[in-house]
């Protein structure tokens, strides 16, 4: 039995928190809504995100960050747009830290791990990603995700005090790789949901998630990691997963913007936007810096930026000259 912290009482922290649970370890899931905290501890459920699951005795809920002190693994469950103003209050000295947050950070285009390198230099950092929706994991349905550390000993722990029968986090040295594949598969999921709401038909699905891929290799292959991570689960996994239900939010939302849904309304429903929003732009400008070109990103961007029209960049998209080779 270890001491597991969990900052970031969303469904996914809550699930994560489930996870930590059911392989015996002691949890604090750290929440910033006293409300949730105070539900979790009375009804042992978390009623705004999880419902439908109820939460082991072992999980101890708390709004005080200083109670992950001691932890010799802390999961951190925020929003990437967040991460920046929620790491000052993470105790110290950090144990292993797994950022559990899936994009790049807006107006520096930094993944997760490199924001913490930013302002938590001695920080162990790793990353978890994969194709795992947090309700299934929540159930105890079976999943395996990635989990990344620059350091293999360090992985290999991370994922031993988290593997079971039901989750398997396999372990790889692959950061980078991990953190590019599990932010770009939004975008192109917000992609291939438009391409269903735009009636354009499995073909066209096909093609536009194999050529996703094939972008999103290209950006982490320009950004330092292997090309075969992203074949693998936090790759092609996570975004056969997203780009292909309508329990994705990218998903969903690109296919009501196929539908002609203005991005205004559907981000005035009260649901935060879906992560390749801002992926897409903070995605955009890391190639620029890189020179690549990103053609289905750089369309997303476009769209949900309202400077051009969904028919417009599915024209510029199927008018482009194909390459030299595949």
């Amino acid at each position: 039995m270890a001491r597991i912290g969990v900052f970031g009482a969303g469904a996914w922290g809550t699930a994560l928190a489930i996870v930590a649970a059911r392989a015996g370890h002691e949890v604090t899931l750290v929440a910033r809504d006293p409300a949730v905290v105070e539900a979790i501890r009375t009804s042992r459920r978390n009623p705004r995100r999880l419902p439908e699951v109820e939460l082991p005795p072992a999980i101890r809920p708390s709004t005080d960050p200083a109670d992950l002190a001691g932890a010799a693994l802390l999961l951190l469950a925020v929003p990437t747009q967040t991460l920046r103003a929620v790491l000052p209050a993470l105790p110290e000295p950090a144990p292993l830290l797994v950022l559990c947050c899936k994009g790049l950070e807006l107006g520096t285009g930094l993944l997760p791990s490199e924001v913490v390198a930013a302002c938590r230099p001695t920080a162990s950092v790793g990353a978890l990603s994969g194709p795992s929706f947090a309700l299934e994991v929540a159930r105890g349905l079976p999943t395996a995700v990635s989990l990344a550390f620059p350091d293999p000993a360090a992985a290999r722990r991370a994922a031993d005090l988290l593997a079971q029968p039901s989750f398997r986090p396999y372990p790889t040295d692959d950061r980078t790789g991990v953190e590019i594949g599990g932010a770009l598969k939004n975008v192109i999921a917000i992609a291939a949901g438009i391409v269903t709401g735009r009636g354009l038909g499995e073909n066209a699905r096909a093609a536009l998630v194999t050529r996703g891929l094939a972008e999103i290799a290209r950006l982490a292959e320009a950004s330092g990691a292997r090309r075969t991570t992203l074949m693998g689960l936090s790759g092609l996994g996570d975004l056969v997963l997203t780009a292909t239900s309508a329990a994705s939010r990218n998903w969903s939302l690109g296919f009501a913007l196929g539908r002609g849904r203005p991005l205004a309304e559907l981000s005035a429903e009260g649901a935060p936007l879906a992560e390749g929003v801002f992926t897409a732009e903070a995605a955009c400008a890391r190639a620029a810096r890189l020179r690549l070109e990103l053609p289905i990103t750089d369309a997303v961007r476009r769209v949900v930026a309202g400077s051009t029209s969904v028919g417009a960049a599915i024209e510029e998209l199927l008018a482009r000259p194909l390459p030299e080779q595949e």
